[in-house]
C-alpha cells in the first residue's frame, strides 16, 4: 500500500518541529528514516500513524487520508507498529502477546498464523515465556513478530537496532527486510543508527525537521 507524506509542519508555537516534509513510498517499498535524536523523528511517526494532527499537510496510506479523527481506525486495520519500548504486556506470556495484538486490530485471531510467525522469528521455544524472561534480542523478535500478525500494510519500526551490537544489528535488519518482503508490507524503519544504510536501497535523512536533499 503506498503511503504519500505531502507538505507536513508541525510546530509549536514559533518552533517548527517539521516543516514542509514531503515523501512517497510505493507499495512494497523498503524504507529508511535516518535522523539524530531531536530532529523530528518520533513527531514523523506520530502523525504518519494518526497520533498526531500536523499544522498543515495531508499524510494518505492508500485512499485513506489518515488524521488523529481516524487514526485508532487505520492503525487497526493497516498498520503494524514495533515501538522503541516495544510494549509488550507484561503479565502475558509471547504467544498471548501476539493474540491479544491480533483480537484488538482485527477482531479476530489466527492461532496458525501466530504459531507460523514465531517459527519464523525462532522465537517459538520462547512462546509461553513473559516479556520480563527474554534476553533484549528476543524481546525484540517477540515485538516484530505481535507486529506481523495483524497483516499490516505498512509495518513501521522505531529504532528497532538501538540497543544492539553489530551482530544482532545486522540479524534485525535482515529480519526486517525478510519478512516484510515475504508478507508484501511496505517498509519504514526511523533510526538514528547509520549502520542501517547499508541495507535499504531508499534511505531519507531527517535534520532540524526537514528532509535533506
Amino acid at each position: 500500500m503506498q503511503l504519500a507524506v505531502e507538505g507536513v509542519r508541525v510546530a509549536y508555537g514559533a518552533h517548527a518541529v517539521l516543516n514542509d516534509v514531503t515523501f512517497t513510498l510505493e507499495p512494497c517499498a523498503k524504507a529508511l528514516l535516518l535522523g539524530p535524536s531531536g530532529s523530528g523523528k518520533s513527531t514523523l511517526l506520530n502523525v504518519i500513524c494518526g497520533l498526531q494532527t500536523p499544522n498543515a499537510g495531508t499524510v494518505h496510506l492508500g485512499d485513506q487520508q489518515v488524521s488523529a479523527g481516524n487514526g485508532d481506525t487505520i492503525r487497526r486495520s493497516a498498520m503494524g507498529i514495533v515501538f522503541q519500548t516495544l510494549r509488550l504486556v507484561s503479565a502475558l506470556d509471547v504467544r498471548a502477546n501476539l493474540l491479544l495484538a491480533q483480537k484488538v486490530q482485527t477482531g479476530a485471531r489466527d492461532e496458525a498464523l501466530v504459531e507460523r510467525t514465531l517459527e519464523q522469528l525462532n522465537i517459538a521455544h520462547r512462546a509461553s515465556s513473559r516479556p520480563h524472561e527474554l534476553s533484549q534480542g528476543e524481546a525484540q523478535r517477540a515485538a516484530i513478530a505481535r507486529a506481523l500478525v495483524v497483516k499490516p500494510s505498512l509495518l513501521i519500526a522505531d529504532e528497532p537496532t538501538s540497543a544492539l551490537d553489530n551482530a544482532n544489528t545486522q540479524k534485525v535488519a535482515d529480519l526486517l527486510l525478510g519478512l516484510a518482503d515475504k508478507a508484501g508490507t511496505t517498509l519504514l524503519v526511523a533510526t538514528h543508527d547509520e549502520r542501517l544504510k547499508t541495507h535499504f536501497e531508499q534511505s531519507m535523512v531527517l535534520e532540524k525537521g526537514r528532509l535533506a536533499a
